[in-house]
């Protein structure tokens, strides 16, 4: 690489869990077998409700959802050595939700990640081997397919129209207690995954405050008309309220690729890039270890280039400022990211570079992630 050049973060140490169980043992709390329960009297009984109020807006958007969510067991045996013996079996839990009556189910790749047995139960309690039809570790999105017929299914919203302040419902097994419903709200959208400290993802999350805890993993986020509009997946430890999702959207188009080919191509350019803040601009400027001057207030200044990467190939240079991709403006890291996955590998791909105060007009043709 040509040029290094590290971002601190701020102070909070706050460390990204992902809501799945896999790989972990769940306890169960036990209690006294003679506990001694005294009967208090009743105050005052609660007033009838009366006939003409709505019905509850979550407990209806359950109703129309609650029967398609699975849960997921997953376990894989492992040969460390312990004093228990050379052999043991690790299990882990996570949920998931039938898109196709037919047995496709969604999950997180991480709920599957290594499992030797993949095991789905349904609502009713029939249980079902689950085959891995592929996943994907940048999205972290997996397909399942059991054999099954005449399911119950999910409906589809659109995560493109979310705002921050609409309700947001979550369904799912925590911690082995199946089918628990929480509620909140879309705290905010297009949550970048070096923001929330998943740098090793591809993902523009979610963040609600409806609580997701370990087993989440892969649930549904629903709408409060019930329809799914995100992948429950990550939490941040140490925090309150602070959960993500994958926007339904992304893991539809992942999935749509694992189901076809059981694999995902990703269109990578070799850039380490940075949106043009006040702050970040004063960094770069002042930084007598860096050769990066940035002139523009807006945009994002490219940080490193890979070697023989596409980008380098095109000609992109350390300190170039991206203005425009695929004749689309951007002004944050985030959307030259997803202009990016929305293109096509090997195709031509204009962008309008500002350098040294000159403007240029390259093309790149996006490589695949390498893995």
């Amino acid at each position: 690489m040509s040029q290094k050049f590290s971002i601190q973060k701020s102070a909070s140490a706050l460390a990204l869990v992902f809501a799945g169980a896999a790989g972990t043992f769940i306890g169960v709390q036990s209690f006294p077998s003679k506990a001694q329960i005294s009967e208090q009297p009743i105050a005052q009984l609660p007033a009838p409700i009366p006939s003409n109020v709505a019905p509850n807006f979550i407990a209806t958007a359950v109703e129309r959802t609650g029967d398609a969510v699975v849960r997921i067991n997953s376990s894989r045996n492992t040969s460390r050595e312990s004093r228990f013996g050379s052999d043991r079996v690790l299990r882990g839990t996570g949920s998931g939700f039938i898109i196709k009556s037919d047995g496709l189910i969604l999950t997180n790749a991480h709920v599957v990640d290594g499992a030797d047995r993949v095991s789905v139960t349904l609502k009713d309690g029939r249980n079902f081997t689950g085959q891995v039809l592929g996943k994907d570790e940048l999205t972290d999105v997996a397909a399942i397919k059991i054999q099954a017929a005449n399911l119950p299914t999910v409906r589809i919203g659109d995560s493109e129209q979310l705002k921050a302040g609409e309700w947001a419902i979550a369904i799912g097994n925590p911690l082995g207690l199946d089918n628990t419903v929480t509620a909140g709200i879309i705290s905010g959208t297009g949550r970048s995954s070096s923001v929330i400290g998943a740098p090793d993802k591809r993902v523009s999350f979610i963040q609600t405050d409806a609580a997701i805890n370990p087993g989440n993993s892969g649930g549904p986020l629903l709408n409060q008309q019930g329809q799914v509009i995100g992948m429950n997946t990550a939490i941040i430890g140490g925090a309150q309220g602070l959960g993500f999702a994958i926007p339904i959207n992304t893991a539809q188009r992942i999935a749509n690729q694992l189901i076809a080919s059981g694999e995902v191509s990703h269109p990578y350019l070799g850039i380490q890039m940075a949106t043009i803040t006040p702050s970040l601009k004063e960094s770069l400027n002042s930084d007598p270890r860096s050769n990066i001057r940035v002139q523009a207030d807006r945009g994002v200044v490219v940080i490193d280039v890979v070697a023989n990467s596409p980008a380098a190939r095109a000609g992109l240079q350390a300190g170039d400022v991206i203005s425009q991709i695929n004749n689309q403006s951007i002004r944050t890291a985030e959307e030259l990211q997803q202009a990016l996955d929305a293109s096509t590998i090997g195709s031509n791909l204009p962008l309008a570079v500002v350098r040294n105060g000159r403007s240029l007009a390259l093309s790149v043709r996006p490589g695949e992630f390498p893995t």
